[in-house]
């Protein structure tokens, strides 16, 4: 390699390392105006959730007339609750034979959303006398203690003899005195016991976000189906030249 050739190198590896230095320089200049429009972002995002929260509240006042005529027309129509919640796919899988015997009597559901929405609800269940228990109203809350941190507390089931639902085993001996597992769930009513995980409760979540709004949605589920297979019966029917009489 020639010595003039050897500067040229030189020359353009001292350029290189200093518009790697420019480069460098610039992106740490970038990041940093980055962050200035990120806090902006922030700051913004934080208005939007206290705007959201006032509008939520707003309108939170103005829907409970609404619930409460529901609720009044809801009580005319017997099995109601147990119903909807039979025919939602989540509560159904937490749903043993002696849940929906005692879901029976439910007569009304409320959910109540605190002023103060993020700091939590309430979700209170109205029976009718029933042999399993003697209250006559269950309540679960959810919402935030002195740390931030997510808590929960419910009514204290108050069972008749022999009828406490979260102590079944869900196991039954064979007839070779072994015990084998049934593919009952565990009970619907422990929900009202487990205060593990208040701040991903999937049930309570569920039942306020998703039945609440619009539990007629979920009643109607098994009548829709009744009145498909029926269409069904007439088609084949008519297809085959049969008439019922």
């Amino acid at each position: 390699m020639s010595a003039s050739s050897a500067k040229v190198s030189r020359k353009d590896n001292s350029n290189h390392d200093g518009a790697d230095e420019t480069s460098e320089k610039e992106q740490q200049e970038a990041i940093e105006h980055i962050d200035e429009v990120q806090n902006e972002i922030d700051r913004l995002n934080e208005q939007a959730s206290e705007e959201i929260l006032k509008v939520e509240q707003k309108y939170n006042k103005l829907r409970q007339p609404f619930f409460q005529k529901r609720s009044e027309l809801i009580a005319k129509i017997p099995n109601f609750w147990v119903t909807t919640f039979v025919n939602h796919p989540q509560v159904s899988a937490l749903l043993g034979e002696e849940d929906e015997e005692a879901l029976h009597y439910l007569s009304r559901v409320e959910v109540t959303e605190f002023e103060d929405i993020k700091s939590g609800y309430r979700i209170d269940f109205y029976f009718d006398e029933n042999p399993y228990f003697e209250n006559k109203a269950l309540s679960k809350e959810f919402n935030v203690n002195e740390s931030g941190d997510p808590v929960s507390k419910s009514t204290e089931i108050k069972w008749k003899a022999g009828k406490d639902l979260t102590k079944r085993t869900g196991q039954t001996p064979n007839k070779a005195g072994k015990k084998r597992q049934h593919e009952e769930p565990e009970s619907f009513f422990t929900w009202f016991t487990d205060h593990s995980d208040a701040g991903a409760d999937e049930l309570g979540e569920v039942i306020k976000d998703d039945i609440w709004p619009n539990p007629l949605q979920y009643y109607l589920v098994r009548i829709s189906l009744f009145i498909l297979a029926s269409s069904k019966f007439i088609l084949t029917t008519e297809d085959d030249e049969w008439y019922p009489g």
